[in-house]
């Protein structure tokens, strides 16, 4: 069945953030004495929103936070995007194939609005989504709650089970699940918990090349 709409995740589906994004994370948890690596902070913190990092972070080094935490980080990553964020390899060909298909898609992520259209100007593809960007800034629960998938299927006027989304993080692919929608679960990352993503109901692909295939493959 070829889906009505597919809701693509941002960082790590679109663009290529999360090394960076983790690193940086890792330096500030460190600095607040939980060392800690880029690595471990992926698998602990991948596909959240920072408001849920940052409650989890305070049980690792056991006190509050500043309540402007989150925006530090956001500051503190926003000015290395500014270093420039390439588009995940092959995800241009995706988009054309979709376009050549006349089938809709639209970003849903944790991540908010200011950081998006940062990190997909800087890899050149804003243009094409920018007037289908869906945040959990505008939901009350972020993944693994399937909010914002649910607000993006409901904007974009289709129902969720006929849509698909692709995603890379077990947050995301919980709330897709969530959400009752199908979801593909790019695990190019060699830190990617392969086993968990599968367990979890994510159908696997490591390379953005296949994805029309799988997408289409019942056609």
């Amino acid at each position: 069945m070829t889906p009505s709409l597919v809701i693509f995740d941002c960082d790590g589906v679109l663009v290529d953030t999360e090394r960076m994004t983790n690193q940086n994370m890792a330096d500030l948890v460190s600095a607040l004495g939980f060392e800690i690596s880029g690595a471990e902070c992926q698998r602990r913190f991948m596909g959240r929103t920072l408001e849920n990092v940052k409650e989890m972070v305070e049980d690792l080094i056991g006190y509050k936070l500043p309540d402007d935490w989150p925006d530090q980080v956001r500051m503190r990553d926003l000015e290395s995007f500014k270093l420039g964020v390439p588009a995940i390899k092959g995800i241009e060909s995706v988009l054309d194939e979709l376009d050549s298909r006349e089938v809709p898609y639209c970003v849903g992520s944790s991540g908010k609005y200011e950081k998006m259209h940062a990190t997909l100007g800087s890899s050149g593809l804003l243009p094409r989504v920018k007037d289908r960007l869906f945040s959990a800034q505008d939901c009350e629960r972020g993944k693994p709650s399937p909010d914002v998938f649910l607000l993006a299927a409901k904007k974009m006027g289709h129902p969720p089970e006929t849509c698909v989304v692709i995603e890379d993080s077990l947050p995301g692919v919980r709330a897709a699940v969530a959400a009752g929608m199908t979801v593909f679960a790019f695990a190019e990352d060699p830190a990617s918990d392969k086993e968990a993503l599968r367990a979890a109901g994510a159908i696997l692909f490591e390379e953005m090349a296949d994805l029309p295939d799988l997408l289409f493959s019942n056609t």
